[in-house]
């Protein structure tokens, strides 16, 4: 049976992905937490298969037009595919009581609260990162490698916790690491292809766990997918300027209300 309720959320998400096109994703389990009532680590399994489902579509399109960087791809899956298991380990050893929810919750509120802070910087993180490049290349190159196994653990642990980070927080992380070689489309094309694995993993994990309702996810991706198209024409219409800084005060907003209770 289709739940109108969690698919009028999916329709939400979709739209706030559709518009801003990365970013909006982290506000799935912060809704279906605060607003729709599910325990936390039933959002967050869920949100993942969510995020899996629709990152594959999407990272399908990017493969077939070439623009994905398959090279920064496995740097990143060497760190975040280990760590979504070694975090998935870890959190099936804990009970399942209010001392994993609380963890939960605290974590995914921290996460937005970054992901709202790198959603406003991204533009002054790509500049000094490129100055930086530029002045110290060849040193800066040679950390260039380890630095992204490393991001890709960081985003690893963050995404199987939370769900949250594997968009506007993972494209902040690749254009600090290559302001140069990120151009728009490549930097979207890297980070949905990178999501697509990790999610799908983490995802597993939680499946194995059992945190992940089938019936909400059929629920929101009713919802979802005519939210997507109408927030993508939408987006034409809407200034960059307004957008960024509206999602940014709404993720900042969320991220508080779950740290604060």
């Amino acid at each position: 049976m289709i739940d109108w309720v969690h698919s009028l959320a999916g329709l939400l998400v979709g739209l706030l992905v559709g518009i801003t096109g990365v970013g909006g994703g982290s506000l799935m389990a912060p809704i279906l937490i605060l607003l729709v009532g599910v325990v936390p680590a039933t959002a967050v399994g869920t949100d993942l298969w969510f995020a899996a489902i629709t990152k594959t579509v999407g990272g399908a399109v990017h493969h077939h037009f070439g623009k994905p960087d398959w090279s920064v791809v496995r740097r990143l899956l060497m760190g975040s595919l280990p760590a979504s298991v070694l975090t998935i380990a870890l959190l099936s050893k804990l009970p399942r009581s209010s001392f994993q929810s609380d963890l939960i919750l605290s974590a995914l509120g921290v996460l937005l609260i970054m992901t709202a802070l790198a959603t406003l910087s991204r533009r002054r993180i790509h500049d000094f990162a490129r100055d930086l490049e530029h002045d110290r290349a060849q040193r800066f190159r040679r950390m260039q490698w380890p630095l992204t196994v490393l991001a890709g653990f960081i985003l690893g642990v963050l995404v199987t916790l939370t769900s949250v980070g594997a968009g506007a927080l993972g494209a902040t992380m690749l254009i600090a690491l290559y302001p140069m070689r990120m151009k728009a489309a490549r930097l979207v094309g890297t980070d949905i292809i990178h999501a697509v694995p990790l999610t799908a993993v983490a995802g597993l994990g939680h499946l194995w766990i059992g945190n992940v309702d089938f019936a909400l996810l059929g629920s929101l991706l009713v919802g979802s997918i005519p939210g997507i198209i109408a927030g993508s024409l939408l987006s034409s219409k809407l200034p960059d300027r307004l957008v960024r800084p509206a999602l940014a005060l709404v993720l900042m907003l969320v991220g508080i209300k779950l740290l604060v209770g």
